[in-house]
């Protein structure tokens, strides 16, 4: 089939990133990129060999498919006019400001016939993606996720820039609906909240307890979940999955009888251009996409939910 034509609107920071990988697929043509900042659109233009745009209206019409890396409050309106245009849209996340926003998003894609993706980037790392087949009935699940203070991404608190990736993650294991929320949290070095904790209680039983830090001196990206016959560790940051088993035979460690410890580990991925290849594909072959926009609106509620109880 000819190439797919495709446009990234939004090339700060990520959306460069999302322009590269874009550009190096054989199978789509980057038509353009778009920034409200013509410096910033040209030097990212030039680098991936393309034209660049200050408004992205100009490409409807034009382009299959669009990355869209603009911040929050820009993406129900972008996202609605690409939809209108006819395109499948990639959507970074949070995909919206509001749960309202997020539904009409998805009923629009839907009468358009158009592939609706978030950007829950974290779906295509390599230690979630090895998980399938290991979750089975967790009831306690705790992560952290802490970063260093960067003024990037600060036009939205530590829940909706960082918490939400922990969250789509809990929501897609657990399968079940969240019964109560509780939360703290508090600004340091901005004007919204840099640090937070949430508790996640769900109808089934299961418990996550959920922190995020945007002013931490050292990163860290750690989920511990607890299951009936199973307890499995996983360091994002060291690619590394570990795994505690009742077990009758094997290996045991020393003072824990009956436990047999499995680790995997995983080479450097390219996690960003996992998930544009698959957006891609996904529109070329008609199936579901990983994270689909119903994804997104679930995350989305999770995390204004925690918001309103900070």
């Amino acid at each position: 089939m000819d190439k797919l034509r495709a446009a990234v609107i939004g090339v700060g920071y990520l959306g460069r990133f999302h322009a590269q990988k874009f550009a190096a697929l054989d199978d789509v043509e980057l038509v353009g990129v778009v920034d409200t900042s013509a410096e910033r659109a040209g030097e990212v233009a030039a680098e991936v060999g393309t034209r660049p745009y200050s408004d992205y209206r100009e490409l409807l019409g034009q382009v299959d498919l669009v990355s869209i890396v603009v911040p929050t409050q820009y993406h129900f309106q972008v996202a609605r006019d690409c939809f209108e245009a006819g395109c499948h849209v990639l959507l970074e996340k949070p995909v919206t400001r509001t749960v309202e926003e997020a539904d009409q998003l998805i009923e629009l894609a839907r009468q358009k016939g158009r592939v609706f993706q978030v950007g829950h980037l974290e779906r295509f790392n390599p230690a979630v993606l090895a998980l399938q087949g290991v979750i089975k009935n967790p009831q306690f699940i705790e992560s952290h996720r802490l970063a260093p203070f960067k003024p990037r991404g600060t036009d939205v608190n530590v829940v909706l820039d960082l918490m939400i990736h922990d969250i789509d993650i809990i929501l897609s294991i657990v399968g079940h609906p969240i019964k109560t929320v509780n939360s703290v949290g508090v600004p340091v070095l901005s004007g919204e909240v840099d640090i937070a904790n949430a508790r996640l209680q769900f109808e089934n039983g299961c418990v996550a307890n959920v922190t995020a830090s945007r002013v931490s001196r050292e990163g860290m990206r750690k989920v511990r979940i607890f299951q009936p016959d199973a307890y499995i560790s996983i360091d994002y940051q060291e690619r590394k999955i570990s795994i505690y088993r009742k077990s009758e035979g094997g290996m045991m460690i020393p003072g824990l009888p009956n436990i047999l410890m499995e680790e995997k580990s995983f080479s450097q991925s390219d996690a960003l251009m996992a998930e544009i290849r698959s957006f891609v594909d996904v529109i070329k072959s008609g199936s579901r996409p990983v994270v689909t926009g119903e994804d997104g609106r679930r995350a989305l509620e999770v995390a204004l939910q925690i918001n309103t109880r900070l």
